[in-house]
Order: structure tokens, then sequence, then C-alpha cells
């Protein structure tokens, strides 16, 4: 379960991925809202480690 919480830090981390402007959501360039939407998928990601080892 641990590993899980791998992902939000290796996707983080590795900028060569999302270091760009396309695609574009809402006008916000993709650099902007990749980086924001790993704040509530790195919630969820904790959340389901926290209760997988309850």
């Amino acid at each position: 379960m641990y590993v899980l919480l791998l992902l939000p830090f290796i996707a983080l981390l590795w900028v060569p991925f999302y270091n760009g402007t396309g695609p574009s959501l809402m006008g916000f360039p993709f650099f902007y809202w990749y980086q924001l939407a790993w704040v509530p998928l790195t919630s969820l990601i904790i959340w389901i480690v926290y209760k997988g080892n309850e």
C-alpha cells in the first residue's frame, strides 16, 4: 500500500512530462492544471493508504 504514496512524488518530480503549455483546461496551461490536479489526487491516495492499513 505504501507504494501508492510514490505516485504523486514521481509524477510531480518528473518535470519534463508536464513542462509545456498544451493542452489547456479552461484557459489554464497544462503546467498549472496538472500540478493542481495532484492536490486532491494526493489526498485521495493518502486516504486509500490510511484505510488500507487500519
